[in-house]
């Protein structure tokens, strides 16, 4: 049965931003942070979402706002206690995203051992591409994801270099938040993660 809401415009109704942090160890190392045995689990509120072309606006308090490129999983039915195994069964399709970061404010939260939802939750810091469906990438641990600021590359990842999988973050996560059809996970970022200032244009993209 087709769904009411269609998947295509996921950040009109998806209720649930799941992130992952330090998921690639070449980005761990760059924020010297330790790679963790299970993975860093944070959410941004659905108005985060900013649909491709939109602005990102940058918080009145931030003075540092970083770029974050992600692969985003989306989720195509309700999952609880998701056995990796069936895990890939869950997801409808995939979105390149930005986890806009206010990095000064997350190092002054890190410092006082505070929550990150001052620096990762703000109104427009979760920008989406269109949506992809499952059957257009039929590998999603191997792809190359880049993102380029005024033209010059920034970005550059592999998605096979994840230390935590798909269907593990996806089992993982679902044993802890009940997902929802419309749910989007972040993966986490590779290396090359930087500033951007007003006016800045950025530009992403999936190899293939």
């Amino acid at each position: 049965m087709a769904s009411p809401k269609p998947l295509s415009r996921f950040w009109e109704w998806g209720k649930n931003i799941v992130c992952v942090g330090r998921n690639y160890a070449e980005h761990v190392k760059e924020m010297r942070s330790d790679v963790l045995s299970e993975p860093v689990l944070f959410l941004k509120p659905s108005t985060a979402y900013v649909p491709e072309g939109a602005p990102v606006l940058i918080p009145a308090y931030c003075r540092n706002l970083h770029h974050e490129l992600e692969l985003g999983v989306l989720l195509g039915r309700r999952g609880q206690a998701v056995p990796e195994a069936a895990a890939m069964d869950y997801v409808a399709g995939y979105a390149l995203c930005l986890d806009m970061t206010a990095r000064d404010v997350q190092e002054e939260c890190k410092k006082k051992g505070l929550p990150w939802t001052l620096a990762k939750g703000f109104t427009a810091s979760c920008p989406v591409s269109a949506f992809v469906p499952k059957e257009k990438i039929p590998e999603p641990h191997a792809l190359r994801l880049w993102l380029k600021v005024n033209g010059e590359l920034r970005q550059e990842g592999k998605t096979s270099s994840m230390i935590f999988s798909i269907p593990y973050i996806i089992s993982y996560v679902s044993k802890i938040i009940t997902l929802e059809e419309g749910d989007l996970i972040l993966t986490g970022t590779p290396k090359g993660v930087g500033p951007v200032k007003e006016n800045d244009e950025i530009e992403a993209g999936i190899d293939g």
